[in-house]
C-alpha cells in the first residue's frame, strides 16, 4: 500500500464522515445495562447500533452487508460482513463495543458526557474512545484497502452491546452467529489502551478479577462502646485480622496461592516498555505530594500492575460517616474487595482460595461470610506469528516512525478471555488509541485524534 495515500484517505474520511457520526454517537446516552435499569425499553442501545449500521452501509465499501442482530431480552449486536477480494486470504474478525460507562460527575466546564467537543487534538465525550470509534475505524481500514485496489481477506466486524457490564451476551451471540463468522485466522480487538501517543501499542496480557464482599457480624444491635468494648470484639479488628491472612499489610505481598510464574517473554517486554515510558510508568498517576510508589524500580511497578495479584478495598458498609459517628460498637462491617489476578491464574481457583482463607476458623467465632460478586480469568496472548510481528512493526514505523510496543495491561476485560476460549487457534492483535489522560470511565473521557487516524492506517496495513 501507498502509506501517504492511506493517510490522506483516512484524514478525509475522518473529517467528512467519521467525525460527524461520532458526534451523533456521543449524544446518545446508551449506558451499559449494568448502569441503566431501563436499557431494554428506552431504545438508546438500539439507536446507537442502528447509527453504526446506517453509517457503515453509506460508506461505499464493496461487498459490505450490515445489520443489527438482537434477540429478545438481550442487548443489540452490530454484525458487519465484507466479502474478501482474495478468496485465498483467511477471515479477520474485528471487535468493538457500543455500550457506555455511567456519565460521572466532574466534567470540566464546557465539556459533558453527551456533548461532543474538540479541544486541540482531543475529542471529548462519553464513549468516544471506549469504544465508539471502533466500528468506524474498522470499516474505514477496509475501505482504505479497496481505495488502492489492494486485496484483503473476508472481514467480519462484531460490535457488542454489553461489554461494560462484563459481556454477558457475547458468548451467546458468538454461538448464534458461529456459521456466519467462521473461524478467524486473526482477531483484531479495538478496545485497549496505549502507553503513549508516539507508536502503535499491542496488549499482550490482561489481569483477571475477583470482586467480593467480606462481611463480619458480632452483634444483633449497635451497643454503646463504653459498655460493650472489651466484651464484644470489634468488627473492624476482626476484618483487619482476616485481611492479614491474604495480604501482608507492610509489604503488600499476597498469599502464595494467588501468584503464577511470569513468562520470560513478558519479563523482557516489561524492560523494553519501561525504557520507552521512563518515569511516566509512575509519574502519570495523581500522587499526593510526597507520597512514594510502592517500589523504586519501574520494571517492578510494571510487573506489579500486570502480572502480580493486588488487593484493593473499594467500599464499606457499616461504617457511618464521620459527621454522624457516635460512640457505638459496630454490630457488623462489610468490605468490598477488588482483587486483580495474574493473567494465567484461574479465577475459580482464586475464589475458592479466598473463601477458604477468609472464612475458616474466624476470630471469636464471629459470623464471617464471603460473597462472590464478579469473577473472571485474565488473558495471555499467544506469540505473534512471524508475518504478523513483521507487519505490526512495519505499520508502526510507517505511520509513527517508532517501533510497535508490546505490553501487559493491568485492567480486566472479560471478553478477551471469552474470545480466546472461542478461537484458541487464532492470532490476536489487541490495540487501541486511548493513552495517557484519556480518562476512560471517568469525567473528561477523550480520544486523541492524530493517534486514532494513524491507528486506522495501521489496521489497513494489517488487512
Amino acid at each position: 500500500m501507498d502509506n501517504a495515500q492511506t493517510l490522506q484517505f483516512v484524514e478525509k474520511t475522518w473529517n467528512d464522515s467519521i467525525f460527524p457520526a461520532l458526534c451523533d454517537f456521543v449524544r446518545i446516552p446508551n449506558l451499559s445495562p449494568m448502569f441503566d435499569a431501563n436499557w431494554s425499553t428506552n431504545g438508546f442501545q438500539e439507536q446507537a447500533a442502528q447509527l453504526m449500521v446506517d453509517w457503515a452501509l453509506a460508506q461505499g465499501v464493496a461487498n459490505l452487508t450490515a445489520e443489527v442482530v438482537q434477540v429478545a431480552g438481550r442487548t443489540p449486536t452490530v454484525f458487519i460482513e465484507v466479502a474478501g477480494s482474495d478468496p485465498n486470504c483467511p477471515t479477520v474478525l474485528m471487535y468493538g463495543h457500543l455500550d457506555k460507562q455511567p456519565h460521572f460527575e466532574g466534567w470540566r466546564e464546557g465539556l459533558g458526557p453527551c456533548l461532543p467537543v474538540v479541544q486541540g487534538d482531543k475529542f471529548y465525550g462519553r464513549g468516544v474512545g471506549d469504544d465508539g470509534y471502533a466500528v468506524f475505524a474498522a470499516v474505514a481500514s477496509i475501505k482504505a484497502c479497496q481505495e488502492q485496489g489492494v486485496s484483503h481477506g473476508r472481514c467480519v466486524i462484531l460490535i457488542e452491546g454489553c461489554e461494560e457490564s462484563g459481556s454477558p451476551d457475547l458468548v451467546f451471540y458468538l454461538d448464534l452467529l458461529q456459521e456466519r463468522i467462521g473461524v478467524p485466522h486473526l482477531v483484531l480487538v479495538l478496545d485497549c489502551g496505549a502507553g503513549n501517543y508516539d507508536q502503535l501499542w499491542l496488549t499482550t496480557s490482561l489481569r483477571g478479577l475477583v470482586q467480593a464482599t467480606l462481611k463480619v457480624a458480632v452483634a444483633t444491635d449497635g451497643v454503646h462502646s463504653g459498655d460493650a468494648s472489651g466484651v464484644i470484639p470489634s468488627t473492624f479488628r476482626i476484618a483487619r485480622e482476616l485481611l492479614d491472612r491474604i495480604e501482608n499489610a507492610k509489604t503488600g505481598q499476597l498469599h502464595e496461592a494467588l501468584y503464577v510464574t511470569i513468562p520470560e517473554e513478558r519479563l523482557k517486554q516489561a524492560e523494553v516498555v519501561c525504557k520507552s515510558l521512563g518515569p511516566k510508568m509512575h509519574t502519570r498517576f495523581p500522587f499526593v505530594a510526597g507520597t512514594q510508589p510502592v517500589h523504586h524500580d519501574d520494571v517492578e511497578l510494571f510487573l506489579n500492575r500486570t502480572w502480580r495479584p493486588q488487593l484493593t478495598v473499594t467500599g464499606a458498609n457499616g461504617l457511618p460517616p464521620i459527621a454522624t459517628a457516635g460512640n457505638v460498637l459496630l454490630p457488623e462491617l462489610s468490605l468490598r474487595l477488588s482483587l486483580r489476578l495474574p493473567p494465567t491464574l484461574d479465577a475459580d481457583s482464586a475464589v475458592n482460595s479466598l473463601r477458604n482463607l477468609l472464612t475458616a476458623d474466624p476470630p471469636y467465632n464471629a459470623r464471617v461470610t464471603f460473597e462472590q460478586i464478579v469473577s473472571g480469568s485474565g488473558w495471555n496472548a499467544k506469540p505473534l506469528e512471524a508475518w504478523l510481528d513483521e507487519s505490526v512493526q512495519k505499520s508502526s514505523q510507517a505511520f509513527y516512525s517508532q517501533p510497535c510496543a508490546l505490553w501487559g495491561v493491568g485492567g480486566s476485560i472479560p471478553f478477551l478471555h471469552m474470545l480466546g476460549l472461542k478461537y484458541p487457534q487464532s492470532q490476536f492483535v489487541v490495540t487501541g488509541s486511548m493513552g495517557p489522560e484519556s480518562y476512560a470511565h471517568g469525567p473528561n473521557e477523550n480520544l486523541d485524534i492524530p493517534m486514532t487516524k494513524k491507528l486506522i492506517c495501521c489496521l489497513a496495513n494489517l488487512l
